[in-house]
């Protein structure tokens, strides 16, 4: 290319001054809210899962031995499925960490709670479930056990 039309072009260029078009103001979105992904949206509605509103915290408990605590988190399920969605921010914290928050928010509940988060622990260190009280309900016979013994003949014309 020739220097001198070069150098013209150059000089015929203004970024101001009379004439020259007014440059476009982009206005930039503020963040107000995060919205959930039109993907993740459509999902969740093909699951079929319903909110389930006024949860304060979850807490998950890992192999690895830490807890994963979400406050204020949105949880849906859909119960029938076993299909539960929890979104939010989660924290990492210890095992210690997260019984201290439990036991602080379980006390507003009164002392019988804190009795029975303690029979709880007590079962699960000694291997039993605590919640298990099927001990006196007695085994059901199938039908497949008793199916060569002929049903008893009840007479109706009495």
């Amino acid at each position: 290319m020739n220097p001198e039309k070069l150098a013209k072009l150059q000089a015929q260029v203004r970024t101001g001054g009379k004439g020259t078009p007014r440059r476009k103001v982009i206005k930039k979105p503020t963040k107000t809210q995060a919205k959930e992904d039109p993907k993740i949206a459509s999902t969740l509605r093909q699951l079929g899962v319903q909110p389930i509103p006024d949860i304060e915290t979850i807490n998950m408990f890992m192999d690895g031995g830490k807890v994963m605590a979400f406050n204020v988190p949105r949880l849906s399920a859909n119960i029938n499925a076993n299909t539960f969605v929890i979104s939010g921010k989660a924290e990492e914290k210890s095992p210690e960490q997260a019984l201290t928050e439990m036991i602080s928010r379980m006390g507003s509940f009164g002392p019988e709670s804190l009795s029975q988060l303690a029979k709880m622990t007590e079962g699960l260190q000694a291997g039993t479930d605590a919640g298990d009280v099927d001990d006196d309900i007695p085994e059901l016979i199938s039908a497949g056990e008793n199916a060569d013994e002929k049903p008893a003949d009840f007479d109706t014309t009495d």
